[in-house]
C-alpha cells in the first residue's frame, strides 16, 4: 500500500463548550491534556453535551484523508475489543482504510478524546488513551509495513516502554518515515528522543513553528531554516497566519494561507494539512504543488464544525 500509519486510535467525542468550562476543568486552551484516571474522565465527559463522534487520532485522521483523495492506506491501532472499538474499526472501514489490527480483550477500554471547541474555534484536547496508549511490538504487522512506502508514526503515540519498541520496529522495517511531532507538550516531554529521530531516523517530519523552535531551541526562524537545509531530509513547517513552508535538501518552499475563510473549527487543520502535503508527494508532485495541496486541505476542513476531510 501507499501510505500506513501506526498512532493512537481514538474515539473523538467533539463538544461546543465556552471559556468558562475549559478554566473551571483546569485545562489549557488550545492545548491537550492526558487524563490517567477513567473515573476522572468519565466525569467530565458527563458535564458535556456530544455534537459528534468519529474515528480518530491524528495519524489516522490522515490517513482517512489520504483515502479519500484515492490513496491505497492503512492504519495500525490498538482498540479494545468493546463498543467504541468496533465502531472505531467499522468507522475506518467506511472511509476505505485498511484497519490492520485485530482488536481483542483488553484490561483498559479503547481510547477517547474530547474535543472541545470554544466559541473562536480553538479547541481544547482532553484524552484519555485507554489501552491506545498501549501498543506493543506484536501489534504490528512486519509484512505490511515492509510493503507499505511510506510509515506514518505520530509523536502522541511514542512513550517509554513498549510503546518506544513498536516505534523502533517499525523504523527498522520500513521503506521511508514520516512523523508529526503532533504537539508541544509531546516536543517537551520527550526532547532528546525526538530529536534523535528528526536527525539520524526519519525521512520526512511534520512540526508546527513552535514545535520546531522548542525542539531544537532557536531563538528566532531564521535558526530553523538553517537548522532544516542541514538535515538534508523534508521538514514541513505550518505557521498559522504566516502559512507554511516545506525545505527539503536545500530547497526552501513557502506558501501563504488562503485568505477570507470563514473558521468554524480548528480541529484535524494539522491533520489535514499532513493528508495534503503526503497525497501531493507519493503522487510525486513539486514541492509547492504539495503545500498547495496541504493548505487546500486545512482551508476546507477548518470551516465545518468537527468535520473530515
Amino acid at each position: 500500500m501507499k501510505i500506513l500509519g501506526i498512532g493512537n486510535a481514538i474515539v473523538d467525542v467533539i463538544c461546543k463548550v465556552d471559556d468558562n468550562f475549559v478554566n473551571q476543568n483546569n485545562l489549557t486552551k488550545g492545548l491537550m491534556k492526558l487524563v490517567f484516571d477513567e473515573n476522572e474522565f468519565k466525569k467530565l465527559l458527563s458535564n458535556l453535551k456530544i455534537e459528534k463522534t468519529v474515528s480518530g487520532g491524528s495519524v489516522a485522521n490522515s490517513i482517512v484523508g489520504l483515502s479519500q483523495l484515492g490513496n491505497n492506506v492503512g492504519f495500525i491501532g490498538k482498540v479494545a475489543d468493546d463498543d467504541f472499538g468496533s465502531k472505531y474499526e467499522e468507522g475506518l472501514k467506511r472511509e476505505n482504510v485498511n484497519f490492520c489490527y485485530i482488536k481483542k480483550k483488553e484490561v483498559l477500554p479503547t481510547g477517547t478524546c474530547l474535543i472541545l471547541v470554544t466559541p473562536d474555534s480553538e479547541r481544547t484536547m482532553c484524552t484519555y488513551l485507554g489501552t491506545a496508549g498501549k501498543i506493543h511490538p506484536d501489534d504490528l504487522d512486519i509484512k505490511i509495513i515492509k510493503e507499505s512506502e511510506i510509515i506514518f508514526l505520530e509523536g502522541y503515540l511514542w512513550d517509554e516502554g513498549d510503546p518506544k519498541k513498536a516505534f523502533d520496529k517499525a523504523i527498522k522495517d520500513s521503506k521511508k518515515i514520516a512523523m508529526s511531532l503532533s504537539d508541544q507538550f509531546c516536543v517537551d516531554r520527550h526532547k532528546p528522543y525526538f530529536l534523535d529521530l528528526v536527525k539520524n531516523k526519519l525521512d520526512i517530519i511534520f512540526a508546527n513553528e513552535g514545535e520546531i523552535t522548542s525542539l531544537i531551541g532557536a531563538k528566532n526562524f531564521n535558526e530553523v531554516i538553517s537548522f532544516g537545509k542541514e538535515l538534508n531530509k523534508h521538514l514541513i513547517i505550518t505557521r498559522g497566519a504566516k502559512g507554511a513552508i516545506s525545505i527539503h535538501n536545500k530547497e526552501i518552499v513557502d506558501i501563504g494561507v488562503k485568505k477570507n475563510l470563514k473558521i468554524v473549527d480548528l480541529t484535524g487543520a494539522g491533520d489535514s494539512f499532513a493528508a495534503g502535503y503526503l497525497h501531493g508527494l507519493i503522487n510525486q508532485f513539486s514541492q509547492k504543488e504539495c503545500l498547495e495541496k496541504g493548505t487546500e486541505l486545512s482551508s476546507k476542513i477548518i470551516q465545518q464544525f468537527g468535520a473530515r476531510i
